[in-house]
């Protein structure tokens, strides 16, 4: 079936990131369909600016205070440009009322109101942020069920599985298999693990990303992450949500029906394809990058991931099985240890050191409400610093 679509007016937080520069892109290249309305940075002034300025936009959040004194004091902006600031800015702009799709572009759960915000307001969701799903998935999608809005998954593992499932019934979904392409050290014995520094877990294979997703991808505690999302997206039990290594990254996921018959998606490794499908869905035009050839010779191959090498991995899931505010702490935990490695306060193989010894510690419970959850894992993020002081000192 062929649906006709109207322009839709499009709220980009996280406008100066990798996901960012892609949604850019789409944009720009569909500019017959899409107009950018509002968007949102944390600091980046210059680059923010430059943005408003190329597609007209007239609402802007900056999200760190210094930076908006700056941008207010400066004259990068036109006049006619509203400027606002922090987090209370951040859930103004995304629930702005002309809006059609806020796209959450931003890492950790800084953009948790503001997504709860934008339902509430009737805007669709484009979610390249998985921490919102791990954290309040619970909240997070009775809001979308409440006001009936769409949760559009903008991530390329879990775009190819709502692509998949598209006009299939989810009772007839047996299991669902993320791909993952094991980052820069999949090939590392468990000795050369030992000598893994910044710089090394700072060059992705395949993907150009932030360096907090990149050192994610790297222990594949990002693949945790996306497995506990897809839990929320697709309403599969843990045991029916698998994880593989596919070094190519060109088949993003695949769904397996109860008959035994398995689809896939495939496309380059480029957030372009998802994010075009998630602000077009469900219509589709002409691609941003260009695809595969098959008249090349491929190779996919697949392999179990190392769970002892890459425990990260193993503990997402124990957190899932786990439910309640669980997954909370694994996350919270787990932006800690890597701020702390980036840092240089702690070393690689100590990062899923400080997310277990943090599950050993704080105690989980079914949370009632998200001020339960958010307290919650406020206290996980300080059990985890303590954690890594312990280390430095």
């Amino acid at each position: 079936m062929y649906y006709k679509m109207g322009r839709k007016n499009i709220i980009l937080l996280g406008a100066t990131g990798s996901i960012g520069d892609s949604t850019l892109q789409v944009i720009r290249r569909n500019r017959n369909r899409l107009t950018l309305f509002g968007v949102a940075a944390f600091s980046n002034i210059e680059a923010l600016a430059k943005i408003a300025s190329e597609f007209v936009v007239k609402h802007v959040t900056i999200y760190d205070t210094s930076a908006y004194k700056k941008a207010r004091e400066s004259d990068l902006f036109a006049k006619d440009v509203y400027l606002n600031c922090g987090l209370q800015g951040l859930t103004e702009l995304a629930s702005l009322p002309d809006a059609d799709i806020t796209v959450i572009a931003v890492p950790g759960t800084i953009c948790l109101q503001p997504t709860l915000s934008a339902l509430q307001a009737g805007n669709d969701i484009a979610l390249a942020s998985k921490e919102v799903l791990v954290t309040a998935g619970k909240f997070v999608m009775a809001a979308a069920k409440k006001y009936g809005r769409k949760i559009l998954p903008a991530d390329s593992e879990h775009n190819a599985i709502f692509q998949c499932l598209h006009q299939s019934s989810r009772k007839d979904l047996a299991r669902v298999i993320l791909t993952a392409s094991g980052g820069p050290f999949r090939d590392y014995s468990s000795e050369q693990m030992k000598t893994i520094k910044r710089e090394d877990a700072l060059k992705h294979p395949n993907w150009l990303m932030g360096p907090k997703i990149t050192v994610d991808s790297s222990t594949m505690a990002n693949k945790g992450l996306e497995l506990i999302e897809a839990h929320w997206l697709f309403g599969q039990k843990p045991n029916d949500i698998q994880v593989v290594v596919h070094p190519q990254s060109i088949i993003h996921s695949l769904v397996e029906f109860i008959d035994g018959s398995i689809l896939a998606q495939l496309s380059p490794p480029s957030m372009t394809f998802a994010i075009q499908h998630t602000l077009l869905y469900p219509d589709r035009s002409e691609g941003v990058t260009e695809t595969l050839d098959f008249s090349q010779v491929m190779q996919f191959d697949f392999h179990p991931p190392d769970i002892d090498r890459f425990p990260c991995l193993r503990l997402a899931r124990e957190t899932l099985v786990a439910g309640g505010t669980a997954p909370a702490a694994f996350n919270a935990s787990n932006e800690e240890a890597v701020l702390a490695f980036l840092g240089n306060r702690i070393d690689y193989l100590t990062i899923p050191i400080i997310i277990e010894r943090t599950l050993e510690t704080v105690s989980c419970f079914e949370p009632q409400n998200l001020d339960q959850v958010m307290e919650f894992e406020a206290s996980a993020r300080q059990v985890a610093r303590n954690k890594i002081a312990s280390y430095v000192s």
